[in-house]
């Protein structure tokens, strides 16, 4: 049976196979499973959310095709939201409406790169980056992070080569939670413009900040969409993960080539999916404060828990996710593997969002803890202080 040799050779999707882990294990009652490997809410919209969007189901239009780029309100509304929000300019026609994000980076991705050219992605990376990359027959560049889980502008230079297309850049950081300062931004975004690249800025996470600034000044630039193209999830905001609604703000130029993508796939995002992030951009402002001010509630929660863990060094924690350095002489996959069937625990080892023989990977966690309330946070610290004990 022949199949696409890119494709055959990407790897499976991480998050299946850790649902494999607990799919052969058995958990006492009295340890159930604590399930912090996705990032994602499991919570449902908020309940006027949710009659906004049975309202919408009466509406004729919510039910047919819309326009590929998204719905023109959708897109005047967050382009709105941007300008006020980064203090540049955002207008509406440099903005797309995407069925998730996950599909605005492969559009942008298809948009800018061929079978044989590079992307550089910084590691430990966004696994479903790296996995889009290699099936299009496009190279994943490592860039490995300093001390502080940053990328560097200059190491990334050192890396770029006349098969180099693009920059790809996630702040808040998956898989460790790193806030990039908003200097190192700019410094990339002068080296992507200096050697005629794209920089890709994925910012789904940029609700959860820990500070209330604007996350960078990269809109105040008049020609940013030369050299930027921003992605953006409702996913996360208004918990509308299985209505799969993102966006992409760059150049009308860029969304001409990016449209023909879109249309070949979806032809239109989801009619009800783009109504409620409209309602939610046009209502839920106090609430999802709200929902920030509860994560960065529970990311304290979590480094008070390490903080009592010898051994353990939560090395970045933001958004969703801490990435945890390990103290045991095993790689981080088995020991990912031994922590559901002796802790009840499911976490992701560091390998899933590394190339193979990434040795830095094999010492590290990503523990998405915004899925746990402060109880939850107060048993993973519980059964980690256990699992240390057995088998130091």
């Amino acid at each position: 049976m022949h199949m696409n040799p890119h494709l055959a050779a990407t790897p499976a999707p991480p998050v299946m196979e850790a649902r494999r882990w607990i799919a052969e294990a058995t958990f006492p009652p009295e340890r159930p499973l604590l399930n912090l490997s996705q990032a994602a809410p499991v919570a449902p919209p908020p309940p006027d959310l949710q009659a906004a969007m049975a309202s919408a189901l009466s509406d004729p239009a919510t039910h047919i095709y819309g326009p590929v780029l998204g719905l023109p309100e959708l897109r005047t509304a967050l382009a709105a939201r941007m300008t006020r929000l980064y203090r540049g300019t955002v207008l509406a026609e440099q903005i797309a409406i995407t069925s998730g994000c996950n599909q605005a980076f492969c559009a942008a991705i298809t948009a800018l790169a061929a079978p044989g050219d590079a992307v550089i992605l910084p590691t430990p990376w966004y696994f479903n980056h790296a996995m889009w990359l290699s099936m299009q027959g496009i190279e994943a560049i490592p860039l490995p992070c300093d001390n502080s889980l940053t990328p560097d502008p200059e190491a990334a230079k050192a890396l770029i080569t006349p098969r180099t297309r693009a920059i790809v850049l996630v702040t808040p950081n998956n898989p460790t939670g790193t806030e990039y300062p908003a200097a190192t931004l700019a410094a990339f975004r002068d080296l992507a413009r200096t050697h005629g690249l794209a920089l890709v800025v994925d910012e789904t996470y940029r609700d959860f900040l820990s500070h209330s600034r604007p996350p960078h000044d990269l809109f105040t630039d008049p020609d940013w969409d030369d050299t930027l193209i921003h992605l953006y999830s409702f996913s996360k905001a208004y918990r509308l993960t299985g209505h799969r609604v993102g966006a992409i703000a760059t150049s009308p130029a860029r969304l001409a080539q990016i449209e023909k993508v879109l249309d070949s796939v979806t032809i239109c995002p989801s009619g009800l999916g783009q109504r409620a992030a409209l309602w939610g951009l046009e209502n839920l402002d106090d609430w999802l404060a709200g929902e920030r001010a509860e994560i960065l509630s529970r990311r304290n929660h979590l480094m008070a828990g390490f903080d009592t863990l010898p051994g353990w060094d939560l090395r970045s924690a933001g958004a969703y996710f801490g990435y945890v350095a390990h103290p045991f002489d095993m790689p981080s996959g088995q020991l990912a593997k031994r922590l559901v069937h002796e802790a009840s625990l499911l976490v992701l080892p560091g390998t899933m969002f590394a190339p193979e023989g990434d040795t830095e990977a094999t010492r590290h966690l990503r523990i998405a803890f915004a899925n746990a309330d402060q109880a939850g946070l107060h048993v993973l610290s519980q059964r980690l202080q256990e699992f240390t004990r057995t088998n130091s």
